[in-house]
C-alpha cells in the first residue's frame, strides 16, 4: 500500500527541510510543499485561496498516487485540524496510509532559527510573534505524533519519521 506523509507544524520547525530528507532517504518519493499549492505574488490567504491550494495538493497526491515509480507522498505544509481533515477527506477515494506528525519545537530555537534565516525577507519580528503563537494552538490536535526537532538534526528528525513508517 502507497505511504501518505503529512507533516504539520509552525513556521520554522522544520516541515520543509525535514519532509524533503524523508523523501530522499525513503526514495520512491514526492514531496509537495503546500506553499508552492497557494504561490500567490502578492500573497493572499483568504478561504478562496486556501481552498485553491487544497484543491492542487490533491490534484497533485492523485497524480503522484497513479504513478508506478512513486510508493510514498510526503505534504508539509502549516494546517488546521479542520484542513487536515478535509486533504484526509479528499483522499478517501485513494488506497493510500496516512501518517500525521506535527513538528515543534521550543520558542528560543524557533527564535534563533528564524534569526538565522536571512534567506526569507517574510522571516521578519511579526511573523515569527505568529510562529511562536502558533506554537500552542499545535499542541491541541488530536491523532498525530508530535516530534520535538528543538535538538535534533534533520536525519534524526527524517529518521524518527521513517522509524514510524515502517513499523506501522
Amino acid at each position: 500500500m502507497k505511504k501518505y506523509i503529512i507533516i504539520n507544524g509552525t513556521m520554522g520547525a522544520g516541515k520543509t527541510t525535514v519532509g524533503r530528507r524523508v523523501c530522499e532517504m525513503l526514495g520512491r518519493s514526492a514531496f509537495i510543499d503546500g506553499d508552492f499549492c497557494i504561490e500567490i505574488h502578492p500573497f493572499v490567504g483568504n478561504a478562496e485561496t486556501k481552498a485553491m491550494a487544497r484543491d492542487n495538493i490533491l490534484y497533485m497526491s492523485k497524480n503522484y498516487y497513479n504513478c508506478s515509480e512513486c510508493d510514498t507522498v510526503v505534504l508539509s505544509w502549516i494546517m488546521s485540524e479542520n484542513t487536515v481533515k478535509k486533504i484526509i477527506s479528499g483522499l478517501s477515494d485513494i488506497d493510500f496510509k496516512i501518517y500525521k506528525f506535527i513538528l515543534t519545537c521550543r520558542k528560543e530555537i524557533l527564535t534563533d532559527r528564524w534569526k538565522k534565516d536571512t534567506a526569507n525577507d517574510w522571516r521578519n519580528d511579526e511573523n515569527l510573534n505568529t510562529a511562536v503563537n502558533m506554537l500552542d494552538n499545535f499542541s491541541k490536535h488530536t491523532e498525530c505524533i508530535f516530534i520535538d526537532t528543538s535538538d535534533l538534526s534533520v536525519d534524526t528528525a527524517a529518521e524518527k519519521i521513517i522509524e514510524v513508517i515502517l513499523n506501522g
